[in-house]
């Protein structure tokens, strides 16, 4: 059986770590706690990112990402903190983290960080006929 695990976040060689290239990972089932009434809070998160020499392996992400269900966290505290662990592991050139909260209280919330290697530049956007 699987378990929840923030320890283990795995990767694999990039297959092409001379070109710039996005992976998009939509994540619609997030849980995590109120850290003030320990009522569930539910997220979609939007994880892309720009490889360098890494990527993350898909299953341990998935653990990962279900070790929050039980743990209390603010919206913006814990959109950082998965950024802050899986830029960490991986040190992509690029990482962007959308995390958009189901209603509370009225109240939608989303939350956008980003990491960005110093020196890093995306390629100029491609236009098409």
């Amino acid at each position: 059986m699987s378990e929840p695990s923030k320890q283990m976040i795995e990767t694999f060689p990039n297959p092409q770590p001379d070109r710039d290239y996005t992976i998009r990972m939509n994540i619609p089932e997030f849980t995590c706690l109120c850290p003030r009434t320990g009522q569930p809070d539910f997220a979609t998160l939007d994880i892309e990112y720009v490889p360098d020499s890494a990527c993350i392996e898909l299953k341990s992400l998935k653990l990962y990402i279900w070790s929050y269900r039980d743990q209390g966290a603010f919206h913006e505290a814990v959109t950082n903190r998965i950024l802050d662990d899986l830029a960490g592991v991986i040190a992509p050139r690029f990482m962007r983290i959308t995390a958009n909260f189901n209603v509370r209280g009225g109240i939608y919330t989303g939350v956008v960080a980003e990491y960005r290697r110093p020196g890093w530049q995306p390629a100029a956007a491609a236009e098409l006929p």
